[in-house]
């Protein structure tokens, strides 16, 4: 504990701290609770993703062997007909926390000739395009998981901080002045009467 003056004017700066921190618990203890309650949801999406990505993932089984035997999924030059053309992100905020928020992608399919490429692969096509959305919804909710939760533990730490240490401490400060000023004001009026009686005495004699 460090140091502090048993004065009058630090019994009012550490009552102002203990009113300050006071005040300031209450925000914290909300913003954590806030942060907590967004990563569990985010949690939650990513783990409905995933079970959508089995589901996809039993659909393309059916395919497996048709890709694997003519290799019509990809161009002439060998690259996938599908490809990411860019992400769509917005922009969120929690808790005073900015998250990117996933809104949707731009896809872009290679030309490929309608006559030679098998009928399938236009709903190949579709069903890899719903799985690259799982997949680059999953990972912008890595990021906001990644953000939030390196706010949350920073307001852990500081709720901590003022729950465990700087109120305690601070109360702790508190009473040790007031006993010292109440002590001092005591031998004070002791002091007081004692000199007063030896007026007392000096005038009877």
């Amino acid at each position: 504990m460090a140091k502090i003056k048993l004065t009058k004017n630090e019994l009012k700066k550490q009552k102002d701290a203990l009113k300050m921190y006071e005040r300031y618990l209450p925000t914290l203890q909300l913003k954590k609770q806030q942060l907590q309650i967004e990563i569990r949801a985010i949690e939650a999406r990513k783990r409905e993703l995933a079970e959508a990505k089995l589901a996809l993932d039993a659909e393309f089984r059916a395919w497996i062997g048709v890709f694997g035997e003519i290799g019509a999924a990809y161009d002439a030059g060998g690259l996938p007909l599908l490809s990411v053309k860019y992400i769509k992100t917005g922009s969120g905020n929690v808790a005073g926390v900015e998250i990117p928020v996933f809104q949707g992608a731009e896809f872009e399919l290679a030309p490929y000739d309608l006559f030679l490429t098998p009928l399938w692969v236009d709903s190949a096509m579709d069903r890899v395009k719903r799985a690259l959305l799982l997949d680059l919804e999953s990972g912008i909710l890595d990021v906001q998981l990644e953000r939030l939760a390196l706010e949350l533990k920073t307001t852990s730490q500081r709720v901590n901080l003022f729950e465990k240490v700087k109120i305690p401490e601070t109360a702790e400060n508190i009473k040790r002045i007031r006993i010292y000023l109440g002590d001092q004001q005591t031998a004070q009026v002791v002091r007081g009467k004692i000199a007063k009686r030896k007026v007392i005495e000096r005038a009877a004699s």
